[in-house]
């Protein structure tokens, strides 16, 4: 019975105002119907004007989360979001080594969608060398992409060269979440690479608003939920763009600035 219903895991932090981290990670799961747990690393204070608290979860008890759901769950596949320093990190490569929590779905949180870094060196570090290499799904903005790389952000090959450069890293697929920090541009261009080598463009509108909180978490999670479902990682990766798209052009109003998108959408 415990194997009947598709179910997933995020392994990120939790954002007291719903928008991003495990909260959008489960709204997600729900909408896409798959049942989700979680694996908290962090709690974040905050609201839609900014963040301004933090604490980490000591390794032990992040331990204990893995194991109590090892212990019971079936769980088919699994995404990290937010981990906030090397030995969170390290807890998390070391515990999942550990479980069968199916393919790993690593969104990378580097840096912004605008580029200003969220990790000290070190934990940069651990995440380039020892998360990166387990990824199933490996999913970073642009900006971490260039990060991950070193590689020139004004080649026009970019965003292939960059995906490759992180598959010969380790990571099995690789999806660069193209720019969309210029209020006069009409589109946003993903570029994907699979592990056999097949590669494409997913191309969508740029949607001008301020509700756009928790859409990098929404992608991964949603490629997390369709991995669960037993889709391959091409169409997962396809039906979770259709969904984040949909969820921004839908807007919902929550928060005064800068606010959620919308996970009702259909």
């Amino acid at each position: 019975m415990t194997k009947d219903y598709p179910q997933a895991v995020t392994i990120a932090g939790s954002d007291s105002d719903g928008s991003a981290g495990i909260q959008a990670d489960l709204e997600t799961f729900f909408a896409r119907r798959v049942y989700g747990a979680s694996i908290i690393t962090a709690c974040v204070s905050g609201n839609s004007y900014g963040i301004h608290d933090s604490v980490n979860m000591p390794t032990s008890f992040i331990d204990q989360e893995f194991k109590d759901l090892g212990d019971d769950f079936h769980i088919l596949a699994a995404k990290t979001g937010m981990l906030s320093d090397a030995n969170i990190i390290n807890t998390v490569v070391k515990d999942y080594q550990l479980y069968d929590f199916g393919p790993l779905v690593v969104d990378p949180v580097i840096t912004t969608k605008f580029g200003t870094m969220l990790l000290e060196e070190d934990a940069f570090d651990a995440m380039k060398n020892e998360l990166v290499p387990m990824a199933t799904v490996l999913t970073p903005n642009f900006f971490e992409a260039q990060k991950l790389t070193g590689l020139d952000v004004d080649d026009p090959d970019f965003m292939a060269k960059s995906a490759k450069a992180m598959q010969d890293m380790g990571a099995s697929n690789v999806i660069v979440k193209g720019r969309h920090d210029d209020p006069s541009q009409t589109k946003v261009s993903d570029y994907v690479l699979l592990e056999d080598g097949q590669h494409f463009n997913l191309n969508g509108p740029y949607f001008t608003t301020d509700r756009k909180n928790g859409t990098g978490d929404t992608l991964s999670a949603g490629i997390t939920a369709e991995l669960a479902k037993g889709h391959t990682v091409a169409d997962s990766i396809k039906i979770a763009k259709q969904y984040v798209d949909g969820a921004i052009e839908d807007e919902i109003q929550v928060g005064h600035k800068y606010g959620p998108i919308n996970h009702w959408a259909r």
